[in-house]
């Protein structure tokens, strides 16, 4: 049942079978309709699978956006025109979610796996698998804050349709700047991502970043 569901979770975001887009860390001014929503979500999300083959068991599967600039411009496009924002209140809604970019890098996670529900739960201290922001000038920050989202409503199941029943969800934020003074994703990082690790083995999502061959 487990990898029956995790092919449609794959399916779901087309992910299967084709290569990732590369994406911008710039920032800037966009102009998005609330109908880009969909393509600049699936820019911004992966997914990948540990599985054990002698069981062929899912031991992890895992879904994950990172919520960029360029992310949550395009939240808030769809957002403000779902709820029928006035120009004043989108505006200072996008102020505030984009100032949030300067200080930590957030990913909204989708996850299961065979073990328990209780040992996959990220946000406590005895999980089976823990969390590392990672990218390839070897760089490994552990989360500032990870944000079990216990009953996921509306929001979640409309702007991050893999969001099922099957699984658990989070709101992940790494700091920008490490306790070294150095960025958390380098300024010259080719690619970056996160880190899923345990005892059953470990498994990576990763965003390659354009401009950087």
């Amino acid at each position: 049942m487990r990898r029956v569901l995790a092919l449609l979770s794959l399916s779901l975001l087309g992910v299967a079978g084709c290569a990732e887009p590369r994406v911008s860390l710039g920032a800037g001014p966009r102009e998005y309709t609330a109908q880009d929503y969909p393509a600049v979500l699936k820019r911004w999300t992966r997914t990948a699978q540990l599985i054990a083959l002698a069981e062929l068991d899912d031991l992890l599967t895992v879904t994950a956006t990172f919520e960029s600039w360029d992310f949550r411009w395009a939240y808030v496009v769809r957002y403000a025109q779902d709820y029928r924002l006035t120009v004043e209140q989108r505006r200072t809604l996008l102020d505030k979610t984009l100032a949030e970019t300067k200080e930590t890098h957030r990913f909204y996670v989708a996850l299961y796996g065979a073990a328990h529900r209780r040992a996959t739960d990220l946000s406590k201290p005895n999980s089976a698998w823990i969390v590392r922001l990672i990218d390839d000038q070897g760089s490994e920050t552990a989360p500032a804050s990870i944000e079990a989202i216990t009953k996921p409503g509306p929001l979640e199941r409309t702007y991050f349709p893999y969001s099922t029943p099957f699984r658990q969800l989070f709101r992940i934020s790494f700091p920008r700047v490490g306790t070294d003074g150095r960025p958390t994703i380098a300024d010259n990082a080719k690619w970056f991502g996160l880190r899923f690790a345990g005892a059953e083995g470990n498994q990576e999502l990763k965003w390659e970043v354009a401009g950087r061959p």
